[in-house]
C-alpha cells in the first residue's frame, strides 16, 4: 500500500474507519496484540504514523486498543479526549467476543454515556478486533476546551 491510499480501498481495512489524509491520529492502549495491518493501513490513509499517549498537541481522532483486564473503560475514554479536537472521533477497538480480554457490549454502552459519548456504530474491523465509532455529543463539544 503507498502513503497516499485511496480511502475507498476495500483491501484496506482501515478504510471503514474514515479516517483521511493529513490527519493526526493518537493510538491509545497500544500492545502486542494489535493488528499490525489495521495500524499500517490507518497510517497509509493519514500520510503520518499514528502519535502515541505522549503526544500533547491535539489530535483528530482517536485509536483506543481495550481489553477486559486494561481498567476501568470509562477511564479510559475519559483520557482519550483529552486531546481530541473538537468533532474527532475515538474508535474504541476491543477483542471479538470469544477472544481473550473481550468486553461486553452493554460495558462499552455504559462507559462511553458516563464518558459524555454517543455510540454511532460499530464494525469487525480485524481478525480478533471489533471496533465502536464513538462521537462527542454536539452540546458536549460546544463546552470543551
Amino acid at each position: 500500500m503507498s502513503a497516499t491510499a485511496d480511502p475507498a480501498d476495500k483491501s484496506n481495512p482501515a478504510a471503514r474507519l474514515g479516517f483521511e489524509e493529513g490527519q493526526i491520529i493518537q493510538e491509545l492502549g497500544y500492545d502486542e496484540d494489535c493488528d499490525q495491518e489495521l495500524r499500517e493501513g490507518i497510517e497509509d490513509i493519514t500520510g503520518s504514523d499514528l502519535v502515541d499517549e505522549d503526544y500533547d498537541d491535539v489530535a483528530d481522532g482517536v485509536l483506543l486498543w481495550h481489553r477486559e483486564e486494561d481498567g476501568d473503560l470509562t477511564d479510559a475514554l475519559v483520557d482519550a479526549l483529552e486531546y481530541l479536537a473538537e468533532g474527532g472521533l475515538i474508535w474504541l477497538l476491543t477483542p471479538k467476543t470469544g477472544r481473550d480480554g473481550h468486553v461486553e457490549a452493554h460495558e462499552i454502552a455504559d462507559a462511553a454515556k458516563t464518558a459524555g459519548l454517543s455510540q454511532t456504530s460499530s464494525v469487525a474491523i480485524a481478525k480478533d478486533w471489533a471496533g465502536t465509532r464513538l462521537a462527542t455529543p454536539k452540546a458536549a463539544r460546544s463546552g470543551k476546551r
